[in-house]
């Protein structure tokens, strides 16, 4: 199951850039049948902060792949232990979904018009994170729920 994170800003040349881009190359031979995973990031134009939101909402659904499954992160969204997100992938991937795609939002959060197209919504807990350390972040679970369920010995609980 191929898997897009769609995500407001650019990380290009940060540690959290670097930190994804380890994880998603992990990912490229993953035997779980979870990845390969890549990042598509837009630019916001909008300066106010409602038309940037709705700006962001607009660009991120554009960059969703035809046919795949959107999940949002999202801070009201529900909270998964590792564990129950590697089942729900399997879910996914077991449904014979192509591409899975994960929204992440800006500085501030995303847009209705994403929330309402996604299929789930996915939250890390109750702490603001910063969007560039969710991509990060979000890599690694993925890489930890792929261990998973190929019974890799990567996760230790």
């Amino acid at each position: 199951m191929r898997i897009v994170v769609v995500a407001a800003g650019r990380a290009r040349g940060t540690p959290e850039d670097a930190l994804f881009a380890e994880y998603a190359k992990r990912l490229k031979t993953a035997p779980a049948g979870i990845g390969p995973l890549e990042c598509r990031e837009i630019e916001t134009k909008a300066k106010a902060p409602a038309a940037r939101k709705s700006d962001e909402g607009q660009r991120l659904l554009a960059q969703v792949p035809d046919g795949a499954l959107l999940v949002a992160l999202d801070p009201r969204g529900k909270a998964l232990s590792t564990e129950d997100f590697a089942r729900q992938l399997a879910r996914w991937r077991d449904e014979a979904t192509g591409t899975l795609a994960l929204a992440i939002g800006g500085a501030d959060g995303l847009d209705a018009a994403v929330l309402d197209a996604a299929r789930a919504r996915l939250s890390f807990g109750a702490m603001t994170w910063p969007h560039l350390l969710v991509r990060a972040m979000l890599a690694e679970q993925l890489w930890r729920a792929a261990s998973l369920l190929a019974g890799h010995p990567y996760h230790r609980a």
